[in-house]
């Protein structure tokens, strides 16, 4: 059962990441294509955004072995 929960963890953690990264990146490629002259900002503020995104989904991946191996 706790293999069952670690996977369910995982794959929504990964869904959810996937799916924030895909926001983050297509609204840095609509204010590209209105602003062509702010792609160095945007750029910056979005590989940013996909660092914070990504981050949450290792700590959920990290606690959910955590507690497979706890019980």
């Amino acid at each position: 059962m706790n293999l069952l929960a670690v996977g369910i963890a995982a794959g929504l953690a990964a869904l959810g990441a996937s799916i924030g990264i895909g926001l983050i990146v297509s609204k840095t490629v609509e204010g590209v294509s209105r602003q062509p002259e702010a792609r160095g900002p945007l750029m910056t503020v979005m590989f940013i955004g996909i660092g914070v995104v990504e981050a949450v989904p290792i700590i959920a991946i990290v606690i959910s072995f955590m507690l497979m191996f706890m019980f």
